[in-house]
């Protein structure tokens, strides 16, 4: 691999290496939590600059997929890092204090079920495929604001039915036992009225506004393997987003 900067088949070298680099995150050759290999190593193996390779790990810092830790290297993200967690996740209580405070789930339940026609869309997979389908309930600051339905593939997730629970923290389950990482999101924002199945799970009256958030998560390689759709009471509640 030639040493510049310049665009290579359109894409500049530190690009083309941090494919590489997530490439080993995607084969399972860099696990969550693992210390990296240094700069002047990863140069080596790659035969570019030191300065190419630092341009390609500060993009996968950027983008959460390392995590520096000052005076003990790069790691591999997990997926329980809270800041790991709240890139996806950017409704807040109006109540709460500038700390980050992550809901808690109340299962509902989980059944497999053939995909409906929006499902398979989302999901790119083909109609009437299975699906596992998971509802639950989730609380900030001790109040239900939150409906959620998640729908994932029967095909990406092998051995889910094997499942006695389903952790809060649904991204580090789907990384510590599929090695599946979820990368990056798609989201689409509604406003819906609240129906009897939302009433009951919320305790909100039924016609009373919510806001639908249809989330697409995507894997590493951009292929989405998450639909979930959050219907959130809004009343004490905001969506909170930091642009650069």
């Amino acid at each position: 691999m030639q040493d510049t900067d310049t665009n290579i088949g359109f894409k500049p070298l530190y690009a083309q290496v941090k494919d590489q680099l997530i490439r080993r995150l995607v084969d399972g050759t860099w696990q969550p939590g693992m210390n990296i290999p240094s700069e002047q190593e990863l140069a080596r193996q790659l035969s570019v600059s030191q300065g190419t390779v630092r341009k390609a790990l500060d993009a996968m810092t950027a983008e959460n997929l390392l995590v520096r830790r000052q005076g003990r290297g790069t790691f591999v993200a997990e997926p329980e890092d809270s800041r790991i967690l709240f890139q996806f996740f950017r409704l807040t209580s109006d109540e709460s204090s500038d700390e980050d405070t992550f809901p808690d789930s109340r299962l509902l339940c989980w059944s497999q079920e053939p995909a409906t026609a929006q499902e398979a869309g989302f999901l790119e997979i083909e109609s009437d495929a299975p699906v596992w389908r998971i509802e639950r309930v989730r609380q900030m600051v001790g109040k239900s604001v939150i409906a959620e339905t998640i729908t994932i593939p029967t095909a990406k997730y092998p051995g889910f039915e094997d499942l006695t629970e389903i952790p809060n923290n649904i991204y580090q389950l789907y990384s510590s036992r599929w090695g599946i990482t979820i990368a990056k999101a798609d989201e689409q924002l509604k406003a819906v009225l609240c129906d009897e199945r939302d009433s009951a799970a919320l305790g909100c009256g039924v016609g009373e506004p919510l806001l639908l958030i249809t989330r697409i998560a995507r894997d590493l390689e951009g292929k989405p393997v998450e639909l979930r759709c959050s219907r959130c009471l809004t009343a004490n509640m905001h969506y909170a987003v930091n642009l650069p």
